[in-house]
């Protein structure tokens, strides 16, 4: 008896993505190395299971869910998360407190208990063990369910493949029929009528129409012939440069090595050249935001009237990192501060200026003319005062650069 396929909407979407780095994921069961984007999505999936997981009486307060997130974020170090340095990660834990308390503010006097939390589900069919996680099920009655996916992304796109896969799975496994049946023995079919994709980042929920009965025909069908495919061994890469730049196989991926891959304990024959990209550098290691400071003030120094962009991104990284001063291979930077006065309303400023006898002294009322009364030691105190409420007050951040000793 042929051994049934083990099957996943990640799997389909990472074969489509391409077939060799399936291969190496799924055949060579070579491991892709940490993403702090899955670390931190994870993360607050577990949140959500434990302020929804219908064996608890009561809901967790926000302190409590804080905790728990805290805990489990703690769990492992900021490398093994994928993040490149304690800096980044500690962004990342924040960012996952804020939603946290968002979400709480905005649902936290209206939490109900689910169907189910995190339920994985093992469905087989046409040949294929069906591996699923659905987040989230929600009862509706007589049946009816609602599938709900969190997403922790920039951004949430329809993705009709992954909707699909639920909508198959759920209407299609007796697991999920026994887990309505105990709070609606009535039930004799489960019916998707709702589907919702959460974006926990910006709390908005978008909500989709279930798939008709020709869609999920041609969806079905689409997934079979990329089952049979991988039946077939049909591997071939499908390099393109935005997706091999970043791809953690690249530097055992025949497109640029030239030769098949076999396994750890060797290498296969070589594949034809003409089938073989060139060789582009691989991508680095991702550097900290102390050395990646040092690089831009390096640059800025070589650079000189023509960086002022690089120097906003020196400045905001001092600032993150609370420098006033950095030491790079070079150049040194130093960062201070400087206030300056807006005079908006040119009318209320040049009567000011009159009344208080100052107008000559400004020749032609401009910013730079108006606010250099206010050091001019000539001008009186009180009249500076009287200046300065016409005034808009901003503090611009100074950068100087310099040879290093």
């Amino acid at each position: 008896m042929t051994k049934k396929l083990s099957f996943s909407y990640s799997k389909m979407g990472m074969y489509k993505e391409c077939p060799q780095k399936y291969k190496f994921r799924y055949i060579h069961m070579l491991p892709e190395q940490p993403k702090y984007y899955f670390a931190f999505g994870s993360a607050l999936h577990e949140v959500m299971e434990y302020v929804y997981n219908p064996a608890n009486p009561a809901f967790p307060t926000l302190e409590q869910a804080l905790s728990f997130f805290k805990k489990h974020w703690d769990s492992t170090s900021f490398d093994q998360k994928g993040y490149a340095s304690m800096e980044k990660e500690l962004l990342g834990y924040e960012e996952g407190c804020r939603i946290i308390r968002a979400y709480y503010g905005k649902h936290g006097a209206s939490l109900v208990h689910p169907l189910s939390v995190e339920m994985k589900s093992t469905l087989d069919m046409d040949g294929l063990s069906l591996i699923s996680i659905l987040d989230r099920i929600d009862y509706l009655g007589d049946g009816r369910v609602k599938i709900l996916d969190y997403k922790t992304g920039k951004t949430v796109q329809r993705e009709p493949d992954q909707l699909m896969m639920y909508q198959k799975v759920a209407e299609s496994s007796p697991a999920i029929l026994k887990l309505v049946q105990t709070v609606d023995p009535s039930a004799k079919e489960i019916k998707v009528e709702k589907m919702a994709f959460y974006h926990l980042p910006s709390l908005q929920e978008l909500s989709f129409e279930r798939s008709t009965d020709k869609e999920m025909y041609e969806f079905w069908q689409k997934v079979l012939g990329v089952a049979d495919e991988i039946r077939a061994g049909k591997f071939d890469p499908s390099p393109e440069e935005n997706k091999c730049r970043w791809c953690d196989y690249r530097n055992i991926c025949p497109v640029f090595t030239g030769k098949e891959y076999d396994g750890p304990t060797g290498w296969g024959a070589k594949v034809p050249q003409s089938s073989v990209a060139a060789t582009q550098p691989m991508a680095t290691v991702a550097k900290t935001d102390d050395e990646v400071l040092s690089e831009k003030i390096d640059r800025l120094g070589e650079l000189g009237a023509e960086s002022e962009k690089l120097r906003e991104e020196i400045i905001r990284l001092m600032k993150k990192l609370d420098y006033k001063r950095q030491y790079a291979g070079k150049y040194q930077a130093e960062l201070t501060q400087q206030t300056r006065h807006h005079f908006s309303d040119k009318q209320k400023t040049v009567e000011l200026l009159r009344k208080l006898n100052l107008l000559n002294k400004t020749l032609v009322p401009t910013q730079t003319t108006i606010e250099a009364l206010l050091t001019d030691a000539s001008v009186s105190a009180a009249a500076k005062e009287q200046i300065l409420t016409l005034a808009k007050k901003e503090v611009l951040d100074l950068l100087n650069i310099t040879k290093a000793e």
